[in-house]
């Protein structure tokens, strides 16, 4: 059997590209509940494959406990030390760690430690990345982000997690 390699130039299979290359440091940045997310690649760029967020979770911070409807999440931390929340069950996972939730569960996480801790999170398929996009605020330069109390969570925020199928569920107010 032999193989024609003279058309390999022309031959869709070889040719046809649909990559996505990402450089280091790009993507739109946002405040949000007092966590700082990068959208590195989101649901638009994907067909709606995947959206990847990059956090920097100060401590003391996270979200409130909630659920996705239409999402499974995954955590990858990078650094520091994160309290996860995955229903009625309270984990601690470390750098190097993977976390992944099922839609429709109950989760959250929470930086119990000294230091930010980094994070990549995925959401599969993409979309949820977009309440952030939406309802974050604009970055500060020189400002240290806030975390948002209840007040925070008025009805153009709930509006927005009705639209990206989060339902909040927090331990408490």
């Amino acid at each position: 059997m032999s193989i024609d390699l003279s058309d390999l130039n022309s031959d869709p299979r070889y040719t046809r590209r649909g990559g996505i290359h990402v450089p280091a440091n790009t993507g739109e940045t946002k405040w949000f509940s007092g966590d700082v997310y990068t959208v590195r690649l989101g649901a638009a760029a994907t067909n709606g494959s995947i959206g990847i967020v990059e956090a920097s979770v100060p401590p003391g911070s996270g979200p409130v406990a909630h659920t996705h409807a239409d999402q499974d999440e995954t955590f990858y931390l990078l650094s520091g030390e994160l309290e996860f929340l995955d229903g009625d069950r309270i984990f601690t996972a470390s750098a190097g760690d993977i976390v992944f939730i099922p839609r429709t569960i109950r989760h959250r996480f929470k930086n119990v430690g000294l230091h930010t801790a980094k994070m990549l999170f995925l959401y599969t398929p993409g979309g949820a990345e977009n309440l952030f996009l939406e309802g974050g605020d604009e970055p500060e330069p020189g400002v240290a982000v806030q975390a948002w109390g209840p007040e925070r969570f008025d009805e153009r925020i709930l509006g927005l997690f009705r639209k990206h199928g989060v339902e909040a569920l927090p331990e408490d107010w």
